[in-house]
């Protein structure tokens, strides 16, 4: 047989069309560099038995010494304290993951907590003009670089079971509202646990108060979050969810039980 990794030696010396980088970087194969975006990750995440995650976000510009770099130190000390408990469950598959977008900031703060109680995480990195670069703390077989910020979101949503968001920007708006639209939706057939961590500055910069009162959410679509200021108290609220859904729910929910690592979630019709 073959080797599928050497060009052909036909007389022309052309590769075979999967070795072909000019063919692999034009436009008509966009197809197959998206779905190399989908199977790349799962491959590792399957060898590594990643089944399920908890995922930060956060700004990238917060720095440990920064004016706001108190979250910095919380974000690390609370991707420590659910690394800690993920690693007394489940030994057969990885369960609760800490994830992040891979750069610097409270992505960052993320790795290093779960490198600090010797765990693994996950880093979703994508290709910016500026301020984004893999940091340091991510697992290296499990740090990603991502063309397409629509895999990358892929990957962010159907493998996390819960989420927590630091103070941030736009792109930090953008996955949270992303989140809480395919929560608020049942889209995806899981439940998620969203922590919005720092009460004063999420509740300055958006008035949930005020699109119930406008009419453009409806009053229970704030039980889809809660709040937290302090590491201990958002690992109450991730260990009281994840136990109640993952852990100790599944003869409550059969709908959330799933065999397969990594653990993608199903989408509702």
């Amino acid at each position: 047989m073959s080797d599928p990794t050497k060009p052909s030696s036909k007389e022309n010396g052309m590769p075979v069309a999967y070795l072909n980088h000019e063919f692999l970087a034009s436009r008509d194969a966009r197809t197959i560099r998206i779905l190399a975006e989908y199977l790349h990750p799962w491959s590792h995440f399957r060898q590594n038995r990643i089944h399920d995650t908890v995922v930060f976000f956060g700004s990238a510009r917060i720095h440990e010494d920064g004016p706001m770099g108190r979250y910095y130190n919380e974000a690390r000390e609370l991707a420590r304290l659910v690394t800690e408990w993920s690693l007394l469950l489940d030994q057969e598959r990885q369960r609760f993951v800490v994830a992040t977008g891979g750069g610097p900031g409270i992505m960052e703060a993320a790795n290093r907590g779960a490198m600090d109680a010797g765990g693994k995480s996950v880093g979703l990195n994508i290709g910016l003009p500026f301020e984004q670069a893999p940091n340091p703390y991510i697992t290296p077989d499990l740090s990603f670089e991502f063309h397409y910020f629509f895999m990358r979101k892929f990957w962010f949503a159907y493998l996390a079971k819960a989420l927590v968001v630091f103070p941030g920007g736009f792109g930090t708006l953008d996955e949270l509202s992303e989140l809480l639209t395919l929560a608020q939706t049942h889209k995806l057939m899981k439940k998620i646990v969203i922590v919005l961590y720092g009460t004063a500055f999420w509740k300055e910069v958006l008035n949930f108060d005020a699109l119930v009162k406008h009419g453009m959410i409806s009053p229970s679509d704030l039980d889809l979050f809660q709040f937290a200021d302090d590491p201990k108290e958002a690992m109450a609220i991730l260990r009281e969810g994840l136990t109640q859904y993952y852990l100790q729910g599944i003869d409550h929910l059969p709908e959330l039980a799933e065999e397969e690592t990594p653990a993608i979630a199903k989408s509702r019709i």
